[in-house]
């Protein structure tokens, strides 16, 4: 796949390189193919059959390292110099809001708050939180999140990731006016994972 994100490659190309038969590295690009992972094109070079060259997919070349965080953290703390952190709070607050907005399209505005649970889950579990939720006894939620796709930023940022953007996602998706969600553990401080307590005032 390195290869592949450096020009287009045909299975002899790769063979050559690798010193491995034609045969093995067709068999390696078909299984890529199966996995949306690269696709082939043919051009015509010269007299003879088309080549037939693979090159990767966007979900290929999302294969590869990426530091997102890297520019987020420089643009957060530029902001919060400019504007200050009350602005920056502001900013995260209604991110969450209208990222929650577009999970709640699918949802009626009179769904039970089982049913706005599930869809919370749901949608931190489409952004990869690897999410699930428990109702206890009294009506509460314990909505538990094992992995944080923001992790890195989180460190740098607990405040606003952790206690403004999941806490505003949270009680946008759930759609209730009177609630009060409480940041129990969070994997950016140290825990195994991140617990938010939900509760009816």
């Amino acid at each position: 796949m390195e290869e592949l994100a450096v020009a287009p490659r045909t299975a002899r190309d790769l063979a050559a390189r690798f010193d491995i038969q034609e045969s093995a590295a067709r068999g390696h690009l078909e299984r890529l193919e199966e996995r949306g992972l690269v696709v082939p094109t043919f051009s015509r070079e010269g007299v003879g059959r088309p080549r037939k060259r693979y090159h990767l997919t966007s979900a290929g070349q999302e294969l590869f390292p990426k530091r997102y965080e890297l520019l987020l953290d420089s643009l957060i703390d530029q902001i919060v110099a400019r504007e200050g952190e009350g602005y920056v709070s502001a900013l995260f607050a209604e991110a969450a809001r209208r990222m929650a907005r577009s999970v709640l399209e699918e949802i009626p505005a009179d769904a039970p708050r089982r049913q706005r649970a599930l869809a919370l889950v749901a949608g931190l579990n489409r952004l990869g939180f690897l999410a699930s939720v428990a109702e206890g006894p009294g009506g509460e939620l314990t909505v538990t999140r094992n992995n944080c796709v923001f992790r890195h930023s989180a460190i740098s940022h607990a405040y606003l990731l952790c206690d403004v953007f999941d806490k505003h996602l949270t009680e946008e998706l759930l759609n209730e006016p009177r609630l009060d969600v409480d940041l129990k553990d969070s994997i950016s401080r140290g825990a195994m994972r991140c617990t938010h307590l939900v509760q009816l005032k």
